[in-house]
């Protein structure tokens, strides 16, 4: 399952690319992705900010930013529960697909 759409980190309007898995080692489901090109968030991570909140509509997640790409997107990831609707909402969640 995957999700791309608008969401909001630390309060800044953003567009993200994220995906998910379970990973059978931890029992634990692991999801990240890309925030595209902001340059606050950029900004966020080059000042030693790591750990922040992801909102995708009323559902918050707590995540990590690790790294800038060439093209200014930023990686983020997470574990726990996917920061986007649960897949019975499929045909109402803009954005999210099943993969």
């Amino acid at each position: 399952m995957s999700y791309h759409g608008p969401a909001g980190v630390e309060g800044t309007p953003v567009r993200v690319h994220l995906t998910g898995r379970w990973e059978p080692v931890d029992g634990r489901f692991h999801w990240g992705g890309r925030i595209e090109p902001e340059p606050r968030m950029a900004h966020l991570l080059r000042s030693g900010r790591r750990d922040v909140e992801l909102r995708i509509a009323d559902r918050v997640r707590a995540a990590r930013l690790s790294e800038v790409d060439p093209w200014g997107g930023v990686r983020i990831t997470g574990v726990g529960d996917a920061p986007w609707p649960p897949v019975a909402d499929l045909s109402s969640a803009p954005g999210l697909t099943e993969e």
